[in-house]
């Protein structure tokens, strides 16, 4: 078995063990790891083997370090969000070592991984393009429901802030999705012309 190979079955050995399940009974990060990789492959069919495997790693434990557990309020939030990213970059850059990846090769995912060169970084920007594209196709409708007390302006200035992440052609990606139809007049109001 080659060093990505490995390194594939370490990280969804770890995603295995999230205990939050689907409906179907599946471990969750795992299906949010195929949806990843799904997504950099719908956008870049020549993806290379190291930027799919590096799409497995976006939310890689991240069960392990609950949102209550820091501050509540925007500061608490971004805190929270960038020490996900560097557990998260660091735990995959170990595990793809572990695997027998190359130094260089680890470090571009941990690179990657922790968000680090977005709208710069190719990699980097294709994990974010794709962590939108997860979130707009499978997760906006829980979310919706979650924060059921936001008003709809939050909502839409969610929608734009992600919409603002996102390279052109992942927002070209968007008029394919299926949504339902009150988070698709979400999206269009959020960004009335803009996916035209």
């Amino acid at each position: 078995m080659d060093a990505l190979a490995q390194a594939r079955m370490l990280i969804d050995a770890v995603h295995a063990a999230d205990p939050a399940r689907t409906a179907e009974g599946r471990p969750a990060e795992l299906v949010y790891a195929e949806r990843m990789e799904a997504w950099i492959a719908k956008l870049d069919p020549r993806a290379s083997a190291l930027l799919r495997l590096a799409a497995r790693c976006q939310h890689l434990e991240r069960w392990g370090v609950p949102r209550a557990s820091f501050p509540a309020g925007k500061a608490g939030y971004l805190a929270w969000r960038r020490s996900l990213y560097t557990k998260q970059a660091e735990h995959a850059r170990t595990l793809l070592r572990t695997a027998g990846v190359t130094d260089a090769d680890a470090a571009e995912v941990a690179t990657w991984v922790s968000k680090t060169g977005l709208k710069t970084n190719p990699g980097t920007q294709a994990l974010e393009d794709a962590a939108c594209l997860v979130f707009l196709e499978n997760e906006i409708g829980a979310f919706a429901a979650q924060h059921a007390s936001y008003p709809r302006e939050k909502f839409i200035e969610i929608i734009q802030k992600t919409w603002r992440k996102m390279s052109p052609a992942a927002q070209h990606a968007t008029e394919g999705l299926a949504l339902p139809s009150a988070i698709a007049a979400l999206v269009q109001e959020a960004l009335g012309g803009a996916r035209a």
